[in-house]
């Protein structure tokens, strides 16, 4: 049923002009205006043939889990150090399997680092 439709992830957040900034300016992504009917309550960035839709939320930053993750390839250490640069903190997790490099956690077939947005929901990139 839903297997050949597109999907987004959706992410709450307190403040949007915080979001904006982070989303938009710290990770590059390109705002993609959604119109009057969101009543200016909602954000929609692109993110290659992806959309992310930010949305006011008293509930934001609740989530423990990952909340989206980019797929980055063997750009991963370059993308991190840049969103280093720009201040962003990683996260580091104890996870059976994976040695923290810097900021990356690398495993036998992946590496990947998180990080968190100014709400502190849980944001991955993934590369190899």
């Amino acid at each position: 049923m839903l297997a050949n439709t597109e999907m987004m992830a959706t992410i709450a957040v307190r403040d949007l002009a915080a979001a904006r900034a982070f989303y938009g300016d710290v990770l590059g992504l390109q705002e993609n205006p959604v119109g009057d009917a969101a009543d200016g309550e909602v954000l929609s960035y692109l993110s290659g043939s992806s959309r992310l839709m930010v949305y006011r939320s008293e509930f934001a930053g609740t989530n423990q889990a990952t909340a989206a993750t980019w797929t980055v390839g063997d750009e991963i250490e370059e993308i991190v150090a840049a969103l280093k640069a720009k201040g962003v903190a990683f996260v580091h997790y104890e996870m059976p399997g994976l040695r923290l490099e810097g900021d990356i956690h690398v495993g036998e077939q992946m590496k990947v680092a998180w990080l968190k947005d100014p709400d502190g929901n849980i944001l991955s990139i993934a590369g190899t």
